[in-house]
């Protein structure tokens, strides 16, 4: 005969498979644990190894090296430098006083981001040391590839996969791809447009000026 405090059988489903992690298009990937042990995400909320104080001194010198534009005289292009910008778009990128004029054009339109993260990736291809290319990979990848940094730039679901993947052992052309797209994206969206806006039309006529007072 039951006693009146009959003890409750406990219930047990069946174990939940392990399911593997998903990746979206838009989700930080998690950092390699050899590098850093403790963390499990690529998230600024980690202060073990990456200390508040380090970020913001790196990004200060990043700021300092990468956004002002440069005060000096390769940035005061001649006539024909500036008409050869016109003739392709790689010869305007390849130009200091080049990108330093599309970037204050880019400026106005509100998409610069475009050419720090390009800038930001040139830098990161000329960097051999790896303990560097690590910190300066996760900083690109928060400022500029993460849905909260209000400096994301547009990239399609693929490149931002494969960018995910490769953090996991970043290396100096992890954004290769993405800097590619970024740069077409410059060259047939922006580029036209500056092209045909007024401050190259006053460069320009800058030029033209400067050559009939040397004339």
């Amino acid at each position: 005969m039951p006693t009146e405090h009959e003890a409750e059988k406990q219930h047990t489903g069946p174990e939940e498979a392990d399911q593997p992690p998903s990746m979206s298009s838009h989700a930080a990937p998690p950092a390699a644990p050899s590098r850093n042990p403790c963390c499990l995400c690529w998230c600024c909320c980690c202060s073990c190894s990456w200390s508040e104080g380090r970020r913001r001194a790196w990004r200060a010198s990043g700021e300092s090296k990468l956004q002002p534009l440069p005060s000096c005289e390769v940035c005061t292009p001649s006539p024909e430098e500036v008409q050869s910008w016109a003739q392709s778009f790689d010869k305007l990128m390849h130009s200091p006083a080049g990108r330093s004029a599309f970037r204050a054009f880019l400026r106005t339109e509100y998409s610069e981001e475009n050419m720090l993260f390009w800038l930001a990736c040139e830098e990161l291809k000329a960097e051999a040391n790896q303990h560097v290319v690590d910190e300066k990979a996760r900083l690109i990848y928060e400022d500029y590839v993460s849905i909260l940094s209000p400096k994301e730039v547009s990239l399609d679901s693929r490149v931002r996969e494969g960018i995910n993947r490769k953090m996991q052992e970043p290396s100096a052309h992890t954004f290769d791809d993405a800097q590619l797209q970024i740069y077409t994206l410059m060259h047939r969206d922006s580029y036209p447009r500056f092209l045909s806006s007024p401050a190259y039309r006053a460069l320009l006529l800058q030029g033209s000026s400067q050559s009939s007072q040397e004339a």
